[in-house]
């Protein structure tokens, strides 16, 4: 099970919010590249990074930053503000190993199936879900949609990852939604990287355990308990088999 740690880019900086709230942040580092460095040296390959201004204003805003952070030689997984195939093509052309698309995938399937098209398994969807509804634009708007229905749809255009974010336990360290992400993927044939919630290395156990029964779960991202060293990023790599991916 691949281990995503996470950075959220505010500002240039590296930062958390509480359930994505903008007014709930907590500024961990001024460099992102430089926590994004220290990833690395704990063992891993991937990292998960969101451009928390992109996010709310619809288009991305800390690309330079980001780009440092590719030329590192990790393996990004970037969301955030991705709306349109210009910004899709010029993250891709950067280095992005993956992008994820959130707030578009919601609006327009077809949007969705010319990504996959073009890129395969280089596009994810970030499916956030507020009490099972899908959460977009940076989890300020809730639609009336189910995630476990826009999770079928994407499933059925052929795209390769979902990103599952549970927006309730983000960011609280109360653990993640269990029953919430094995009815997603048991919804889906596609592979599913956990988000939400993560607050221990039991919770990573407990996800590894879910795999043993469901293995599409790919990975699982980690954010605030690793800033605020509830964990060991080398010791959940290790724990994982193949965590680094």
């Amino acid at each position: 099970m691949t281990i995503y740690p996470a950075i959220d880019i505010k500002g240039g900086r590296c930062v958390r919010l509480t359930q994505g709230r903008a007014d709930a942040e907590t500024v961990y580092a001024e460099d992102p590249a430089e926590v994004a460095s220290g990833f690395k040296a704990a063992g891993a390959k991937w990292v998960h990074v969101v451009d928390l201004d992109g996010a709310f204003s619809g288009e991305p805003r800390n690309l330079a930053v980001v780009e440092r952070i590719a030329r590192l030689g990790l393996k990004v997984q970037l969301g955030g503000g991705m709306r349109t195939r210009a910004a899709v093509d010029s993250a891709l052309k950067m280095g992005i190993a993956r992008v994820v698309i959130g707030t578009r995938a919601a609006e327009s399937e077809a949007f969705i199936s010319e990504l996959v098209a073009a890129y395969g398994g280089r596009i994810a969807v970030g499916i956030d879900a507020r009490d099972g509804k899908v959460a977009v634009k940076g989890w300020v708007d809730t639609t009336g949609d189910s995630a476990l229905g826009m999770a079928r749809r994407m499933d059925a255009l052929g795209v390769s990852t979902l990103i599952h974010t549970d927006v309730g336990t983000d960011g609280m360290l109360t653990g993640p939604n269990l029953p919430a992400q094995e009815t997603m993927l048991g919804a889906v044939r596609t592979n599913i990287i956990a988000s939400g919630g993560v607050s221990s290395r039991d919770d990573v156990l407990e996800l590894i355990e879910i795999r043993q029964e469901s293995p599409n779960l790919e990975g699982v991202i980690i954010g605030k308990a690793l800033y605020e060293r509830k964990v060991d990023l080398a010791d959940l790599l290790g724990i994982s088999g193949a965590g680094s991916g």
